[in-house]
């Protein structure tokens, strides 16, 4: 027998999902202990379902039923279950078959597999999401295929087999469709998973910010507290949904009276009408109450405000784990806890679920997410003051369950949203968020701020051990526009939701103000941009000079910008409405290049180049009616907020110019868009990961498991030399062989095997690379220059105990590089190329890539540090192989990401020649792998 607390149970399998409508289910495997909940489960299918699950009827399971469905070995016999408040929802399990189709243990690998979903569940993507799990757990117990039998009326299920991705057979025999599942991934499944993934995901987080109806939690009959802010901005902000007040303290009998002009009621369950969000604003330890309020009340989603979580130390840590699991266990999805809220200006739904005070936020192209409440409120006040508005707005706080990751989701397809910036703390899942941030960035611009070089309390993730410059290469490798500030966050946002992007680095200068013209033109030369000689119009331009001078830099082909400069006149007010109306004016004329501007204390300028019009104020949404009650007398309307201002038309937002009150802000802005622009052209056309047919996969999977026998669960393996050559050789890097000389009489033995010349070298490890030391001798071409050598190394060093010396064939002379591999716990797997020497140790000069790595993004890493031209024939020099540097990072790149047990790999030095390469040492670090939350069945975070 095995139950969940049996040693044998296992527990990895856990997992909470999203399903296809955006709620969440937990799946787990089936014990012994569930026979109950097996039985009501069952009772609820329909007769059709049961009929197409055992092709007969069959309306109540019986006792030998129950005990086969729920005992299992977890090898040849497994059974999963899809739970909602702990009761199941869908069952799959698959039996292990032999070559006759009848029971079998291993080494045979197929399995035939079954499932049935609750009627009342079916479409949710119940069937796929067990199918992706069950299929996990086959391969990790050495199943390579499933087969199904199928009714052909079973149209659903068919169709769950099929659109899965994997490789497959289907035929028709004795009346059953008979299929033959391949369960190696393939690109297809992959695709297949990730899109799921996406509409899931996306789906779960439109739920959280395009309710019908809000519950606010936690309401105070004085009117304070975060409770009260958060319903009176729900109010004011023209909700258009049902909205209600829930108060504890309230009396009997009194639900359904106004309170605060809403109606009001003790708890959740009184609401005789469906919630679709709650907003809880409760002390921490009457939390999980209201979560099973709303759990049992049939809420989709949670907004909780309340502070005493993972920000407080152990104890609230603890507290927001139980939280997580609580929330998840009834299906939904939470923003907190901690969170300042969110907001989403649709017209449609005008959510000011958040504790931002009125005036409402705008309604523009732009999409915040933050993980901090201040620092969102510093975003939205600054996005205000300068006339742009927002999409959609998410302040996660502790970001227990919904992360920026899930908004990236959403936002990718979300056509009210042009630009996404984000205010994070940490990377969460690293390999996650690169991947969904290259493929957003592919169609629009993500604009990140990293607050934080540590693990901040609350936050359940590590820091990164990786300096914050590499930080930056991984992130602009996958698109993302990476700043430093929340000040350039929103100046680089309101460019590129205003702007179109730039076709090239140009950038014509034009203004009033020779000064300014010149402090333009150097910060241009300062961020890599190419400006052309300011144009000065003088102090006595006139706004018609300025439409005229922009008129025609527009025109031009030798600019791809154009940076306009003001400074004031006289009379400010009324100039500034009119330079404002001529440039904007020019921009239209000449559409297609950015412009952004910089003033010098025109304040009122800012306003006019937002073209901001004021909307009247839109009607207020229901205020929460009770369905089945009479409506209650009319109470006083109180007053309301002015409504967000309609968005912008792509017309309008074409005549929102930028300005700025320094011209670094102005040109910094102008830069990043220069490079996402370049990014988005090179990468129109994705790169490939290349397959090689001399790589020995499976070769080097048996070699690593028998390496790491006997080696502890945390601890790290460093292989010796000829472990780490034949690694490395399985994935076509061959490493030059060295042979030990601990005498001067085994290092002629030495160079005799390897053939002169040789080279000579201590491999101590504070000796190691560093020939400044002189530790190596290169281009020894005979026993007498050897001996020589081996003494005076030994007499200026030390004893040959000390040394460790060694005898190595000579490489051909080249460049001497440096490739590294190395797994960070926030950062995922990072490849790293450099020279070697003082521009890799003291200079830094290294660039950083993001792993599995194409093509196209190791020909880019090896052109991207700054002495790359001495690879390329700097000063007539002859120039490397680099097609073969390209396939040494693509190998690597390989290995390390077929075999998360490859921890580390240090290449040092790599000689790179004119004709190939020669990789003269290598360090190679092994341990048992982590579980990667990137690959394999689609789960939510664990806590």
């Amino acid at each position: 027998m095995t139950t969940a607390s049996d040693p044998s149970y296992p527990a990895h399998w856990e997992a909470d999902v999203v399903l296809r409508d955006g709620g969440t289910a937990r799946i787990r495997p089936i014990t012994t202990e569930d026979a109950g909940r097996l039985v009501s489960f069952y009772e609820q299918v329909s007769e059709e379902s049961k009929y197409y699950r055992f092709f007969a009827p069959h309306p109540h399971l019986s006792d030998r039923d129950v005990h086969r469905f729920t005992h299992h070995d977890y090898v040849d016999r497994v059974g999963l279950a899809a739970t909602i408040g702990g009761e199941f929802i869908g069952t799959v399990r698959y039996d292990r078959i032999g070559p006759d189709g009848r029971p079998a243990s291993a080494p045979a690998d197929e399995a035939e597999v079954a499932f049935l979903v609750q009627d009342a569940h079916q479409g949710r993507g119940v069937a796929s999401v067990l199918l992706e799990h069950i299929g996990a757990v086959a391969r990790e117990r050495g199943i390579r295929r499933f087969a199904a039998e199928v009714l052909p009326a079973n149209t659903k299920m068919i169709k769950v087999f099929t659109d899965v991705g994997y490789q497959q057979k289907r035929s028709f025999e004795d009346g059953s469709v008979h299929l033959t599942l391949d369960l190696e991934p393939t690109a297809e499944s992959l695709a297949v998973q990730r899109a799921r993934e996406q509409r899931a995901e996306a789906r779960s987080v439109q739920r959280l910010l395009a309710p019908g109806s809000v519950a606010v939690v936690g309401v105070s009959r004085s009117g304070s507290g975060v409770g009260s802010a958060a319903l009176r901005n729900l109010r004011d902000g023209g909700f258009h949904g049902h909205l209600y007040a829930v108060n504890e303290a309230r009396a009997p009998g009194m639900e359904g009276d106004l309170l605060d002009g809403v109606r009001a009621y003790r708890t959740v369950s009184d609401i005789n009408a469906p919630v679709d969000l709650a907003v809880i604003a409760v002390p921490a330890e009457r939390v999980p109450d209201a979560v099973a309020a709303c759990g049992e009340h049939g809420v989709q989603g949670l907004v909780v405000l309340s502070a005493g979580y993972g920000e407080s130390g152990p104890g609230g840590l603890a507290r927001q784990r139980e939280l997580v699991r609580q929330v998840r266990s009834y299906g939904m999805r939470l923003i907190g806890p901690n969170a300042f809220g969110v907001i989403n200006t649709a017209p449609a739904v005008e959510l000011n679920a958040s504790l931002a005070p009125a005036p409402a936020t705008a309604r523009g192209r732009i999409g915040l997410f933050t993980q901090s409440g201040a620092i969102g409120i510093a975003l939205l006040s600054g996005l205000l003051r300068r006339g742009e508005g927002l999409s959609s707005f998410v302040s996660a706080g502790n970001r227990a369950d919904v992360s920026g990751n899930d908004i990236l989701q959403y936002w990718y397809d979300d056509e009210a949203t042009d630009v996404a910036l984000m205010y994070l703390e940490t990377l969460g899942n690293p390999r996650k968020f690169t991947r969904l941030a290259r493929r957003t960035a592919a169609v629009k611009p993500v604009v990140v701020a990293r607050g934080g070089r540590h693990t901040p309390a609350g936050h359940l993730v590590p820091g990164t051990r990786l300096p914050d410059t590499t930080v930056s290469d991984l992130l602009r490798q996958a698109g993302v526009i990476r700043v430093d500030t929340v000040t350039e966050l929103v100046d680089v946002g309101l460019l590129l939701a205003g702007q179109p992007l730039p076709a090239g680095p140009r950038v014509a200068i034009l203004g009033n103000s020779e000064s300014l013209g010149v402090l333009t033109y150097d910060a241009c030369l300062t961020e890599g941009l190419r400006p052309l000689p300011p144009l000065d119009l003088t102090t006595a331009a006139s706004p018609a000079d300025f439409r005229a001078a922009l008129s025609a830099a527009l025109a031009s082909d030798d600019c791809d910008t154009v940076v306009v400069n003001a400074i004031p006149w006289v009379s400010e007010r009324t100039l500034a409405d009119d330079l404002a109306e001529a440039l904007r004016q020019a921009a239209a004329e000449v559409p297609g290049k950015p412009v952004a501007v910089v003033h010098v204390e025109l304040v009122e300028l800012v306003a006019a180049l937002s073209a901001v019009r004021a909307a009247p104020p839109t009607p207020p949404g229901p205020a929460g009616p009770d369905p089945t009650t009479a409506p209650a007398p009319a109470a006083p309307a109180p007053a309301r907020a002015q409504a967000p201002a309609p968005a912008a038309t792509p017309a309008e937002a074409a005549r929102r110019i930028p300005a700025y009150p320094a011209a670094e802000r102005a040109v910094k802005a102008v830069a990043e868009a220069v490079r996402y622009a370049e990014w988005r052209r090179a990468n129109a056309e994705a790169g490939q990961v290349p397959e090689y047919e001399d790589i020995d996969e499976s070769g080097a999977a048996a070699r690593l498991a028998t390496l790491l026998d006997g080696v502890p669960e945390g601890a790290v393996l460093t292989l010796d030399e000829a472990a780490a050559r034949d690694l490395l050789g399985r994935y076509g890097i061959p490493v030059r062989p060295v042979l030990p000389a601990p005498s001067p009489d085994a290092a002629v033995r030495a160079a005799r095997i390897l053939g002169y010349p040789v080279a000579l070298k201590t491999t101590a490890p504070h000796l190691r690379h560093r020939a400044d030391l002189g530790g190596v001798r290169l281009d020894l071409t005979t026993e007498a220059e050897l001996r020589r050598s081996y003494e005076e190394l030994t007499e200026a060093l030390g004893k040959p105990g000390e040394l460790l010396p060694v005898v190595q064939a000579m490489a051909p002379r080249g460049v001497d590089t440096v490739v590294r591999a190395v797994v960070d716990p926030a950062a995922g797997t990072v490849l790293s190329f450099g020279l070697a020497g003082v521009a890799f140790e003291l200079l830094g000069d290294t660039a950083h890539g993001l792993v599995p790595a194409t093509d196209r993004d190791v020909a880019a890493l090896i052109r991207s540090i700054r002495t790359a031209p001495l690879l390329f024939g700097w000063r007539g020099s002859d120039p490397v192989d680099t097609p073969a540097l390209e396939e040494l990072l693509l190998r690597l790149s390989r290995l390390v990401d077929d075999h998360p047990e490859v921890t580390g790999v240090a290449l040092e030095p790599v000689v790179v020649a004119a004709e190939g390469l020669s990789v003269l040492s290598a360090t190679v670090r092994v341990a048992h792998p982590p579980a990667r939350t990137d690959l394999g069945p689609r789960t939510l975070p664990s806590y």
